[in-house]
């Protein structure tokens, strides 16, 4: 017959009345994710885009700005506030709006490097253009990331965990249960905690800093190319501006 202690420690952790970390409380309290961080991140990275030098843009200034001006309008006049539900458009917009936002700064960067090898060009606003564009391709691929794991920010919010797409990236949230008390009550287990935008953001921050994973790991193939992808970018974004920088004093 199993002691007291033996059946305590099979026993599921008990789930808290309140989220654990505030702003991850949306499963919980059956609501969707907040709107306001993934629409500021976009129209910073309009902005960004819209700033960079004549030279490394497609077409004249404001055109593909006022695109993805008016594909964000469309998504926060639909969901302005929470994101509770969506339909096949609104995803079809959402990832549109992501897939301008990283060719467009993926073709900025190649204008960039073309620009940085000429001995001719002018150093100062394109090093600055190349913080630009590193930046923006943070937010662009936080922005997706967060648009495709365990199947979007709604999926995420509203869907049973059995009912769920399979992951992309595991977070250490998902392996805490187990941890010290104070570290397993805001896991995904005990607290049926959730990544968020946020969340994504600081993986597509890590990964373009470090150019590798850190504590959060891809799961899926295409999780692992994109996360390639964005590495690869950023560090020749890195790579260019230091010797350029360093060319300037020399």
């Amino acid at each position: 017959m199993p002691s007291p202690n033996s059946q305590a420690s099979t026993d599921p952790p008990k789930k808290p009345d309140l989220p654990a970390h505030r702003g991850h409380g949306h499963r919980q309290q059956g609501r969707g994710e907040n709107r306001l961080p993934p629409a500021l991140a976009v129209v910073v990275a309009i902005g960004l885009y819209a700033l960079l030098p004549q030279s490394l843009l497609l077409g004249p200034r404001l055109l593909l700005p006022a695109l993805e001006v008016v594909l964000l309008l469309a998504l926060v006049i639909t969901h302005p506030h929470r994101l509770d539900e969506e339909s096949r458009l609104s995803r079809i917009i959402s990832l549109a709006l992501t897939a301008i936002i990283i060719l467009t700064n993926l073709t900025a960067l190649g204008l960039l490097v073309d620009h940085l090898t000429q001995h001719n060009a002018k150093g100062g606003s394109l090093l600055v253009a190349g913080l630009q564009v590193w930046a923006t391709n943070v937010i662009a691929f936080g922005l997706l990331f967060w648009n495709i794991d365990r199947g979007g920010p709604v999926a995420r919010s509203k869907l049973p965990r059995d009912k769920l797409p399979l992951a992309d990236f595991r977070f250490s949230h998902d392996e805490d249960h187990d941890a010290v008390v104070e570290v397993a009550a805001g896991s995904s287990r005990s607290a049926d905690w959730a990544p968020t935008f946020v969340d994504y953001l600081y993986v597509s921050t890590t990964n373009s800093s470090a150019f590798s994973p850190t504590d959060t790991m891809p799961l899926s193939s295409r999780a692992k190319m994109l996360m390639a992808l964005e590495a690869t970018s950023a560090l020749l974004v890195s790579l260019l501006v230091i010797a350029r920088a360093v060319g300037s004093f020399t």
